[in-house]
C-alpha cells in the first residue's frame, strides 16, 4: 500500500503541474479539492488488479489533462465519474462541492439504473451519451479517457468481461475517437480491441511488424535522410518520422483484401512535418516541398490526395503523395505542417478551420435528432454506419464540397442533396462520364445526379446506400410499395389476366400458376386436393418483368421503330435490348416489365404491324422474380 501511496501522490502532482500551465490558483484548489472527495468516497474500494480503486479516477484525469488538454472542470468530473454509481455519493453531492457544471458532466458519463431499459443498458449509455452532444462535448471526450485506461487495464479481467468491453470499444469507442479527429486514441483502442479478442493473431502481427521494421529501417534511414537533405539545401528545415500500421490497421487490410502481411501494401507511412508559418503560407509551403520531392524522385500517377484544401470532416489536414525510393519501392508521404500534426494529436479539442469540425458538429446533432425520432430500433447501426466511417468529399458541379462515408455511392450524394432528388434520381455523371446512380464514388470526385420523375426507388437501392439520410428516407417508402407476390410459379411465370390456378403447400402458402404450366399439370395429378381457386388482378403499382423476341427483315430505322413502339408507344421501360443481324434477319431480345397479360399482348400486336416484322413471341426473362 505504501508503494500504491506513493505512485497515487506522484500522479496527482503530475496532473496539478500539466493544469498549472493553464489554470489559476483557485482552480488549483478546486481540483485538489476534487481528488480528496474521490478518494474518499472510494475509499476500501479495489480494482480487480488489487490496485485501490482511486488509481482509475486519476489516470483518467491524466488522459483528460495532459492528451486531451481539456479545463480544471473535466478534470474534476473525470476524478469523480465513478462515484455516483459506485459509491453511496449522490448526484446532488457532486453538485454542492463541485458545482452544477461538475455535475452534469458526471451525470452523462454515470450510467442510469432503470427496471427496464428502451433497448438494453449498452445502448441506452450510448445514446446518453450522445444526446449530451446536442450541449457540450466534454462529457464524452471524459468517457473515451474512461474507456481507454479501462482497456489499458483490460488483462486483469477475465477473458468473458474483455471480451464484451473490446466489442462495446471497437463498435463504439473506437470510430468515435476517429470522427473527433483523436486519431492516437482511436489507434490504442483498436489495437487494445484486437489484442483482447484475437490474442494470437495480434501477437503474430506484432511479431511479423518489429521483423519488418528491422529488415527495413537501414534502407527507410538513407530515403528520409535524403528527402531532408534536399529540403534542407532549399532552406527547408523539415523532420520525418516512419509509422508503422498498427496491428489492428494491418489486420483490417488483411480481412479485407484476402491477402497475408508480406503481400499487405504501404504497412507504413512516412510523415514528412514542416514548421508552421502563418496558415495563408502553409499551403503554398506545402506546394513548395513537393515540388522539390517531385523534381527529384518519380512520383506515382493519381496519387494526391489533398486533405488541405479539402479536410476530412473532423478537421483533419495533410497532402499525402507516393514517391518512388531509389530502391525502387513505392512510398507513401503525408506532408504536414506542425499545426496539422498537433491538430491531428488533439482532434476536436483544438480550433477548426471554418467549414470542417463546426459543420460537421452540426450535422452530427441534427442526425442524432432526426434518429432519436426513429424510434431505438437500429439506431446504434444506422448512427455507426452514418457518422463514424471515415469520409470522403466530393463535390457538385458548382463546387459545393459534400461528405459522405467511404463506399458511399451516387444514390447517398443525391439524398445528401435533397430528398427529391435521392427519389427520382435515374442516372448520374462522375468526372463527366455517364455511370449508374449505384456506382461507388471516391474521394474529390465531380457528381452530377439526372432526375426523371417517373423515376421511384427501387427495392435494391437499400443495398446501395450507406448513409442514415438515404436509408431514412427508402426504408418507410419501399414499406409501402405493394410487391409481386412471392408465390408465383418461378416456371411460368404468370401475369394478371392469365388463366391461372393456385396450390396449396404444406406451410398453407399458395402459389400461382398458369393453367396450362407443367409444373401444375404434375402437381394436379400428384396432390389434387391441394388445388385452390385464386384471383389474380391487375394492380396499377405492380409491374413483372417480361421478354420478347422480335424476328424481322433488317432495314434502315427498324430498331427505332421497335424501341419507339415500347416506350413511346406503351409507355413502358426498356430494361435490356440485344440485337444481331445475320444474313438480312435481325433478331432483336427485349426485356422490360407490364402490369397484365393483355398489356403485353398489346405489345406483341403492335410490334407485329411493324413494316418488316415476321413474328413475336414471349421468352423466359432473365430479371423474373425468385
Amino acid at each position: 500500500m505504501e508503494d500504491y501511496q506513493a505512485q497515487i501522490k506522484a500522479q496527482l502532482d503530475y496532473i496539478l503541474a500539466i493544469m498549472s500551465r493553464r489554470v489559476g490558483a483557485e482552480e488549483l484548489e478546486r481540483i485538489k479539492d476534487a481528488f480528496e472527495f474521490a478518494q474518499e468516497a472510494h475509499r476500501g474500494q479495489f480494482r480487480k488488479s488489487g490496485a485501490p480503486y482511486i488509481v482509475h479516477p486519476l489516470a483518467v484525469a491524466r488522459i483528460v489533462a495532459e492528451e486531451l488538454q481539456l479545463g480544471a472542470n473535466s478534470v474534476i468530473a473525470a476524478f469523480l465519474h465513478d462515484v455516483v454509481e459506485d459509491t453511496s455519493y449522490t448526484m446532488e453531492d457532486v453538485k454542492n462541492r463541485c458545482g452544477a457544471d461538475v455535475a452534469y458532466l458526471v451525470r452523462v458519463v454515470t450510467k442510469q439504473k432503470k427496471r427496464q431499459y428502451e433497448t438494453s443498458k449498452q445502448v441506452d449509455n450510448f445514446k446518453q451519451m450522445l444526446d449530451s452532444l446536442h450541449y457540450d462535448i466534454r462529457a464524452i471526450l471524459i468517457k473515451l479517457a474512461d474507456r481507454l485506461h479501462n482497456m489499458r487495464t483490460l488483462n486483469s479481467m477475465l477473458p468473458e468481461k474483455q471480451m464484451k468491453i473490446a466489442g462495446e470499444t471497437d463498435y463504439f469507442y473506437a470510430p468515435l475517437a476517429n470522427r473527433l479527429g483523436l486519431y492516437g486514441i482511436r489507434r490504442e483502442l483498436e489495437n487494445l480491441g484486437l489484442r483482447y479478442r484475437c490474442p494470437l493473431e495480434y501477437s503474430e502481427l506484432e511479431k511479423a511488424l518489429a521483423e519488418d521494421k528491422q529488415e527495413n529501417k537501414e534502407r527507410l534511414d538513407n530515403f528520409t535522410g535524403e528527402i531532408v537533405s534536399l529540403l534542407r539545401q532549399k532552406g527547408i528545415e523539415a523532420r520525418t518520422e516512419v509509422r508503422y500500421r498498427m496491428p489492428y490497421s494491418i489486420w483490417r487490410k488483411m480481412q479485407a483484401s484476402g491477402r497475408d502481411f508480406k503481400h499487405i501494401d504501404y504497412r507504413h507511412v512516412i510523415r514528412l512535418i514542416y514548421p508552421s508559418p502563418s496558415e495563408v503560407e502553409e499551403k503554398t509551403l506545402c506546394l513548395r516541398i513537393y515540388s522539390i520531392l517531385t523534381d527529384h524522385f518519380k512520383e506515382k500517377p493519381n496519387s494526391i490526395v489533398n486533405f488541405i484544401d479539402s479536410p476530412k470532416e473532423n478537421g483533419y489536414q495533410s497532402f499525402h503523395v507516393r514517391l518512388l525510393s531509389d530502391q525502387g519501392i513505392w512510398e507513401e508521404i503525408h506532408i504536414s505542417s506542425e499545426r496539422m500534426v498537433r491538430n491531428s494529436k488533439l482532434g476536436c479539442v483544438v480550433e477548426r478551420v471554418e467549414g470542417s469540425w463546426s459543420n460537421w458538429i452540426v450535422k452530427f446533432r441534427s442526425l442524432l435528432k432526426e434518429a432519436s425520432t426513429q424510434g431505438s430500433e437500429g439506431f446504434m447501426d444506422s448512427v455507426v454506419s452514418s457518422l463514424y466511417n471515415e469520409d470522403i468529399t466530393v463535390f457538385t458541379p458548382k463546387g459545393m464540397a459534400v461528405s459522405l462515408p467511404q463506399h458511399a455511392t451516387v444514390l447517398d450524394f443525391a439524398f445528401e442533396i435533397h430528398s427529391k432528388i435521392g427519389k427520382h434520381a435515374q442516372y448520374a455523371k462522375i468526372n463527366g462520364k455517364l455511370c449508374s446512380i449505384k456506382s461507388e464514388l471516391h474521394h474529390g470526385d465531380c457528381v452530377e445526379v439526372g432526375v426523371n420523375p417517373d423515376v421511384t426507388p427501387q427495392p435494391d437501392w437499400l443495398n446501395y446506400v450507406q448513409t442514415y439520410k438515404a436509408k431514412r428516407f427508402l426504408m418507410p417508402y419501399l414499406r409501402q410499395l405493394k410487391s409481386i407476390p412471392k408465390n408465383r410459379c418461378t416456371h411460368c411465370h404468370p401475369l394478371p389476366g392469365n388463366e391461372v390456378i393456385g396450390f396449396r403447400d404444406e406451410n398453407d402458402k399458395v402459389t400461382i400458376h398458369k393453367r396450362d404450366c407443367e409444373v401444375a399439370i404434375r402437381l394436379a395429378s400428384q396432390r389434387g386436393d391441394s388445388i385452390v381457386s385464386v384471383d389474380f388482378p391487375e394492380d396499377a403499382d405492380v409491374l413483372y418483368p417480361v421478354a420478347i423476341e422480335v424476328h424481322a427483315v433488317d432495314r434502315y430505322h427498324l430498331l427505332i421503330d421497335l424501341v419507339d413502339c415500347i416506350t413511346n408507344g406503351m409507355r413502358l421501360s426498356i430494361s435490356s435490348l440485344k440485337t444481331s443481324t445475320v444474313d438480312g434477319i435481325a433478331v432483336c431480345s427485349v426485356e422490360f416489365a407490364v402490369h397484365s397479360f393483355v398489356e403485353l399482348q398489346k405489345v406483341i400486336t403492335s410490334l407485329n404491324e411493324i413494316k418488316g416484322v415476321d413474328e413475336v413471341f414471349s421468352v423466359k426473362s432473365t430479371q423474373a422474380d425468385d
